[in-house]
Parts: structure tokens; C-alpha cells; sequence
């Protein structure tokens, strides 16, 4: 299949279509505007459903409706957008039902600004809603990726039953790379029998449902959920490594701000610094065991997390090295991008730290 130049939103709006979705329901907010005007323009020409709904509560609870329909259905925001939909999300988690969620993040807290950032791992990966419920995040960093992951994360949302999120930033929605929309990886999904398509004959009457007012039960469906995540936490694991097996110091990024890091990389060879990358894909499950590995080794001095944020993903890079190697934080906030120099002199500093 040939390669097209996409733009980054409009890239994983089609992937979501080749994936199958159907459904889409959101609410215009920067910079992640192209995904529903690229969606509004091609749902029609598929037999596709696109609705701006009033608002971004609004929004959340259609694609409830449809994902307990049985039905492939996305939503997307940006920061704020997904703040307001974050009791929805926590619903679908408790009554088990699939949908992709996209967030391109902005700077904040607050209305804050649309440049990009990172500043909502937190609320990615730690719950954002109420009650104990995780997500699968899923965090590109390019826009090929970017494609992949929409089409896997929705077969993710199906097997599992569970919503997942594709967390990019304003960069990644707005910059343009080729992209080709490949399905050599399909997994083989069971029936969704579970789905409120209608009761005839002696198929059982579903019902979706968050509600449990037994507090023993509710600890039981509760404590059953927590079981798949720990399959989910064996099984859905993705990480990228790159020059780790010399290196002296490693650094922690995901989505954008791994790509600054890889020119780092060849800087800091030329100050005679073997720097090695540990790219996070899935933000949760967090790969803490890949951390840890490479923790234990002799070579590698100290681990040094890069973010565009105060430093929120610095702390499941702790919990991963735990202890065994000094742990350092680099980060922009408010919508800065680190440049490769800073970076660079950060390296340098931690470097003459532990090497006291």
C-alpha cells in the first residue's frame, strides 16, 4: 500500500475508520479540531454516524449508548474536553465497554493555552474519573504510530472491554508525515454477545449497567475488573528501547518529546556520552519491569526523565528503577517544547553529579 501525507489528526481519524468505527461524538476544541471536521466530512461516505454534540458531557455519554450497542464508536479533545468527560469514562470502565478516546494535550492547568504538552499523564494513567478503574493509554510518537495504534487500540477495547486512550499532544495533531494504514496485526476478537442489540428468542436480556448498590457485590464486579487489568498489565506491555546496551546514563520520554530525544542521542556521542532512550508506548500499562532491567545493569549510571510537564511520568520511572539507581527529572511546562541543547546540558550535569 502506497504512503499518503496526512496530518497527524486527520491520519488517526482515518485509521479509525479503517478500523472500523462507525460512531464518532465530540465537542470543537484546539488542537484537536481536524479529528471531528475530517470525521464530520467522511463518517457520511462510509455509512458512518457524526454528531457535534452540545457539549463534551454530552458527547461521552452517546458514545456510551453506542459502545453498549455493541458499536466501534471514538470520541476526541483536547485537556480540558477530557476533564469534562471524565465521568463518563469512569461509567464505561465500570460497565466494561469499549471505545477509543483520543486527547491531543494542551497546555494547562485551566483553560491554560494550545500549545502542546504532556501535563495530563496523570489523568491518563492514574484513573482522571472516580473509583478504581485504569484505561490502556496508548502514547505515539509519530504520526505511522499514531495510525497503528487507533486501529490496535480498538481491537484492545474490544478483547478487553475496557476504553483506551490515545494520548498525543498539539505537535503531533499538526505536523504532517507519510503514513500507510496497515492490518497485518488483527486479533481475533470474540462475538459481542454481551452487546444491548435486542432480545429475540432464547438469547438473554443484556443490560449495561454501572450501579451496584450491594457493597459486596460491587467489591466482587470491582475486584473481577482488577483481574483483567492484571492480564491487560502481562499481556498489552509496549516499550521502545534505543541504545541502552552501552549507555551511561538512560533517558525516560514518550510520544513527541522522544523524538527530540533520539537527536540527543547523536549530540551527546559526540561528547563522548553513550545516552540510551527508554520510550514508554503504553503510559499504562507502564513497562516498570523494562526500568528495572535496565536499572540492574553496571554500566548505567543514572536514568534522567524528560517530559513537557513539572514531572509526572518521573514518578512510575522511580517506582520502575526502585532505588537502585538515582533517578533525575528534565521538564518544560505551559506549552514549551524542550529544546535538544537543554537536554544535552541536563545530561552533562547529572553526569558530573554521579560521577562525584
Amino acid at each position: 500500500m502506497s504512503k499518503v501525507l496526512m496530518k497527524g489528526n486527520e491520519a488517526i481519524a482515518e485509521a479509525a475508520i479503517r478500523a472500523g468505527c462507525r460512531y464518532f461524538f465530540g465537542y470543537p476544541i484546539t488542537p484537536q479540531n481536524e479529528i471531528p471536521a475530517y470525521m464530520a466530512k467522511r463518517m457520511p461516505e462510509t455509512g458512518g454516524c457524526f454528531i457535534q454534540a452540545e457539549s463534551e458531557v454530552s458527547a461521552i455519554n452517546m458514545v456510551y449508548g453506542a459502545a453498549g450497542a455493541g458499536a466501534r464508536v471514538m470520541t476526541s479533545s483536547s485537556s480540558p474536553g477530557i476533564s469534562l468527560k471524565q465521568e463518563g469514562i469512569s461509567y464505561m470502565a465500570a460497565a466494561e465497554l469499549p471505545c477509543v478516546i483520543v486527547n491531543m494535550v494542551r497546555g494547562g492547568p485551566g483553560l491554560g493555552g494550545i500549545q502542546p504538552a504532556q501535563s495530563d499523564y496523570f489523568q491518563a494513567t492514574k484513573g482522571g474519573g472516580h473509583g478504581d478503574y485504569h484505561l490502556v493509554v496508548l502514547a505515539p510518537s509519530t504520526i505511522q504510530e499514531a495510525a497503528d495504534l487507533v486501529i490496535e487500540g480498538f481491537d484492545i477495547a474490544d478483547q478487553y472491554r475496557n476504553p483506551v486512550m490515545i494520548l498525543g499532544d498539539g505537535i503531533l495533531g499538526q505536523m504532517m508525515e507519510p503514513v500507510e494504514f496497515r492490518f497485518s496485526n488483527r486479533r481475533e476478537l470474540p462475538p459481542k454477545t454481551w452487546a444491548t442489540t435486542g432480545h429475540t428468542g432464547e438469547r438473554p436480556r443484556n443490560i449495561i449497567n454501572s450501579l451496584i448498590i450491594d457493597p459486596q457485590a460491587l467489591e466482587d464486579h470491582v475486584n473481577r475488573i482488577y483481574q483483567k487489568y492484571g492480564h491487560i498489565m502481562k499481556n498489552e506491555v509496549k516499550v521502545e528501547c534505543c541504545n541502552c546496551d552501552n549507555a551511561d546514563i538512560i533517558v525516560a520520554a514518550y510520544g513527541t518529546t522522544s523524538r527530540i530525544v533520539k537527536s540527543v542521542i547523536y549530540l551527546a556521542r559526540q561528547e563522548g556520552i553513550d545516552v540510551g532512550l527508554i520510550r514508554p508506548i503504553t503510559l499504562w500499562p507502564f513497562p516498570a519491569n523494562e526500568f528495572s532491567r535496565w536499572a540492574d545493569r553496571q554500566h548505567v549510571k543514572a536514568f534522567l526523565t524528560v517530559e513537557m510537564s513539572t514531572g509526572q511520568m518521573v514518578e512510575d520511572v522511580r517506582l520502575g528503577v526502585n532505588g537502585k539507581k538515582p533517578v533525575f527529572f528534565y521538564g518544560r511546562t505551559g506549552g514549551m517544547v524542550p529544546e535538544p541543547s537543554a537536554i544535552l546540558e541536563e545530561i552533562k550535569k547529572v553526569m558530573r553529579s554521579v560521577m562525584k
